[in-house]
């Protein structure tokens, strides 16, 4: 079969061999930010076509469109073969072009600069067997059918107002594309913008972080790990090297005292440029003493899941836990989180959902854990995640596990609490009232007002 070409990614080369070798003022070469410009358009339209079901009009205009580390993403010359899932860039004459590759489950990762497309042959792949469940027509939580429910009267005609004004882009702010508020467990509102509808889901960038809190929770539920043990990474594990002291705790709390800051973050080096989670993130060096300093870090999430599967001793599971364990068994099978290609999730970010699915992480959370009567988290891991940790940021929100802590903001709950991802990804939880106010976008600048959307939420619903 031929390959295809994309009629919205062909068009003139970036950069030539020459430009190539020149450094911009960030110290990168012109090749090396192409290179990785390359890779953030393919996992976009990769991810977006295949694991968000989302258009290539929705790719170009919100997604490589709005990049918040670049702007709008450069094009590249670009091949889709549709029929394998690949996508390949060219992005300099000298090299070969960056291959974006889908595989079921686990969804889409690039190949390191350099690689031929052969070698995702090489790729972890999950059993040909396991495949998410179709639950569309199950009854919510789990599936869709009967949903939502009707408020008394002023109550419903305050929350659809809010509805609207959550879409104005200036009430609340921000560029919003799916909101869905629960009440007691039914969705009481619900609206999509720009194209969207329930079952279309875009990349959750931080609030991911929010679902590695999860699989440690049921991680250490099966008794896998305990939270407050030495972090299970051989690369620390030497005599001597004081890296050994950092625990899983450290990690989800953001207190590896791992050198994060300024240029010292392999971040980007792993998001786009096809370096790994194990030869870039585990070793590192420390900066500050673990435990004693707050640093909002990705990688720190990264290395808790490395740190996750060393302690699993089984890919073959490791692969599958996160979907097996948990994103299926409470209906969220429209949930993507990417991996390198050494197989780590990148759960820092490079997930993929959609705004039901968020809807059902809180409701879970809300719950204390408890599924449909079963228990999904172990007891007491709900108030572990939302309690704060000894190294604090400077200023609310504050940090607990892997979740923001926003009580006492805009007048919500203490118990309020979200995950929270760039461009205004959140799926606020206040149990006192039994509320979860989800809202996705595209936001740019200062964003949406989570805090007095969801305070307006509840003043909504407390009207006679």
């Amino acid at each position: 079969m031929p390959l295809l070409k994309s009629p919205l990614l062909v068009c003139a080369l970036m950069c030539c061999a020459a430009s190539a070798q020149a450094a911009s003022p960030g110290g990168e070469t012109a090749r090396n930010t192409a290179a990785g410009a390359a890779a953030t358009r393919g996992l976009n339209l990769c991810s977006g076509r295949w694991s968000g079901g989302l258009t290539d009009e929705i790719i170009e205009r919100d997604l490589n469109g709005r990049d918040p580390a670049m702007g709008a993403v450069p094009q590249f010359p670009t091949t889709i073969d549709a029929k394998n899932r690949t996508i390949s860039l060219q992005y300099d004459e000298a090299m070969p072009p960056r291959h974006i590759v889908w595989r079921p489950v686990l969804g889409c990762v690039q190949l390191p600069p350099g690689a031929s497309l052969d070698a995702a042959r090489f790729l972890p792949r999950v059993d040909d067997k396991l495949r998410a469940p179709d639950l569309d027509r199950e009854p919510w939580p789990m599936g869709d059918a009967n949903a939502t429910a009707k408020l008394p009267t002023a109550q419903q005609a305050a929350i659809d107002a809010l509805l609207a004004a959550a879409f104005d882009e200036k009430t609340y702010g921000g560029t919003t594309w799916g909101v869905v508020i629960l009440v007691d467990g039914k969705i009481v509102g619900e609206r999509y913008d720009r194209g969207f509808d329930l079952h279309m889901g875009s990349q959750t960038h931080s609030a991911a972080k929010s679902f590695t809190a999860s699989m440690f929770g049921v991680a250490t539920g099966a008794g896998v790990l305990k939270v407050k043990d030495p972090a299970a990474i051989a690369a620390w594990r030497k005599p001597g090297d004081p890296r050994g002291a950092i625990t899983y705790e450290h990690l989800l709390r953001m207190s590896s005292g791992l050198y994060t800051q300024g240029r010292g973050s392999p971040l980007q080096k792993i998001y786009a440029q096809g370096g790994t989670v194990a030869d870039l993130a585990a070793t590192n060096f420390l900066d500050t003493m673990p435990g004693s300093t707050f640093v909002y870090s990705p990688p720190d999430t990264m290395l808790a899941m490395r740190a996750l599967r060393e302690a699993m001793h089984d890919d073959k599971r490791f692969f599958a836990f996160p979907y097996r364990e948990f994103f299926w068994r409470i209906g969220m099978t429209r949930t993507t989180t990417n991996t390198d290609w050494n197989g780590d999730f990148m759960m820092s970010g490079q997930t993929w959902s959609t705004a039901r699915d968020f809807a059902r992480f809180g409701l879970l959370y809300m719950n204390d854990g408890l599924w449909l009567g079963k228990r999904i988290l172990p007891e007491g891991w709900v108030k572990y995640v939302t309690t704060k940790g000894p190294a604090q940021p400077a200023r609310a929100p504050f940090y607990g596990a892997q979740f923001w802590l926003h009580g006492g903001m805009a007048g919500l709950p203490e118990d309020a609490f979200t995950p929270s991802g760039g461009q205004g990804h959140y799926a606020m939880v206040i149990p006192s009232r039994k509320v979860v106010v989800v809202r996705r976008g595209f936001d740019a600048g200062a964003g949406f007002d989570i805090d007095r959307f969801s305070a307006d939420v509840l003043k909504a619903i407390s009207r006679p």
